[in-house]
């Protein structure tokens, strides 16, 4: 018998639907990332939850409507610098928190955000290292 995958183990969709709620509700109260948002969040928060679903071991739903994820290419013509990345992941892992998901899985989920954060910069600030 294998291990519960991530999303067993916090619940299945119920639990990404109010992880992707939570993350989009702090999406739409910050200046930093809301300009980087289309009008209707509705699409997004479906494409994200579908993706997290499956990433984290769920159904294979996301990649069945929309192929490979492509994330990098997908968040390309938006300006990620280090403010943004830090607004999105500030906000995603309190999306976690509120959400109530469990060790060891919230600190496997926060290490996914953490690198996926940093993949998706395309902007540097000069004078930092």
């Amino acid at each position: 018998m294998s291990a519960p995958t991530i999303y067993e183990q916090i619940g299945g969709e119920p639990t990404f639907r109010r992880i992707v709620d939570s993350f989009y509700a702090r999406v739409e109260a910050d200046p930093r990332l809301r300009p980087m948002f289309p009008a209707d969040l509705e699409p997004g928060k479906e494409h994200q939850r579908l993706f997290l679903m499956q990433y984290f071991g769920g159904p294979r739903t996301y990649s069945e409507r929309r192929g490979h994820p492509r994330l990098r290419m997908r968040h390309a013509p938006f300006p990620i610098g280090p403010t943004e990345r830090d607004a999105w992941l500030e906000h995603m892992l309190a999306a976690l928190d509120e959400a109530g998901v469990p060790e060891p899985a919230r600190s496997v989920m926060a290490e996914y955000f953490r690198n996926a954060a940093q993949a998706m910069m395309n902007q540097w600030d000069p004078s930092s290292p």
